[in-house]
C-alpha cells in the first residue's frame, strides 16, 4: 500500500454494509470494476502469497468484503484514469472493522475526488462508523488508530491531515483539548478539513 491512507473505523461491518459502500463509490465514480477490462481484482485472498491477484465477479467481491467469510480482504478500486487505489477491509483486534483506502500515485484533483467520495459513502452508515483518519501523507501511519478511535486510549505523535472521533473519545483525549474543531454529527472533527474562523 501507498504511504498515504483514509481509514475509516466502524464497530459493526456487514454484507450490507459492504453493498451499500461499493454502491455508493461507484455513484461517484470510484469503481471495482477496471474501466476497461471491467474485471475486479481481489488481492491475495486467504493464505496465497503476497500479492497474489484473482478475478471475482461483484456478489463474491461483496460477500468477501463483508466479512462473512475471512477477516480481512484486500481487493482494487479503479479512478475514472484508470488509476488503482488499494483497499483494505478487515476485523481489528477488539472486533472493530477497519477501512483502509490507501492514497498516493494519483494526480491531486483524483485524490480529492477519491477522499470526497470515501468519506460521503462512510457517511451514510455514519451510526456504525466512530471515527476517520485522512493523512495524505503517511505521516502518521504508526500509530495505532484503532486504539485511539475506538477506544480513546492511545496517544499520537504525528497529526494527521484530519482526524474524526466520536465526542466521547475528544472529551477524554487531552491531545485534542482546546485544537480547533467543529460537528459533523456524529464526530468532532479536527486538522485541515476544520473551517477557517
Amino acid at each position: 500500500m501507498s504511504d498515504g491512507f483514509f481509514c475509516s473505523y466502524h464497530l459493526s461491518w456487514s454484507r450490507p454494509d459492504a453493498e451499500s459502500l461499493l454502491g455508493d463509490l461507484e455513484a461517484a465514480g470510484v469503481r471495482a470494476d477496471h474501466p476497461v477490462t471491467r474485471r475486479i481484482t481481489l488481492i491475495s485472498p486467504g493464505a496465497g502469497p503476497a500479492g497474489t491477484q484473482s478475478f471475482v465477479t461483484r456478489d463474491q467481491l461483496v460477500l468477501l468484503a463483508g466479512l462473512q467469510r475471512l477477516d480481512r480482504v484486500d481487493f482494487l478500486l479503479w479512478l475514472p484514469g484508470g488509476d488503482a487505489v488499494h483497499v483494505r477491509i478487515g476485523r481489528c483486534d477488539d472486533g472493530a472493522v477497519e477501512l483502509r483506502f490507501a492514497l498516493g500515485p494519483p494526480a491531486r484533483a483524483d485524490e480529492e475526488r477519491l477522499v470526497r467520495a470515501i468519506r460521503e459513502a462512510i457517511g451514510r452508515a455514519s451510526l456504525l462508523c466512530v471515527g476517520f483518519v485522512l493523512d495524505r501523507e503517511g505521516a502518521s501511519a504508526a500509530t495505532d488508530w484503532p486504539g485511539f478511535i475506538v477506544k480513546g486510549s492511545v496517544y499520537f505523535d504525528c497529526w494527521p491531515d484530519t482526524l474524526a472521533v466520536l465526542p466521547e473519545v475528544a472529551a477524554a483525549q487531552p491531545q485534542l483539548s482546546g485544537v480547533n474543531s467543529f460537528t459533523q454529527s456524529p464526530w468532532t472533527v479536527y486538522g485541515s478539513d476544520v473551517p477557517n474562523r
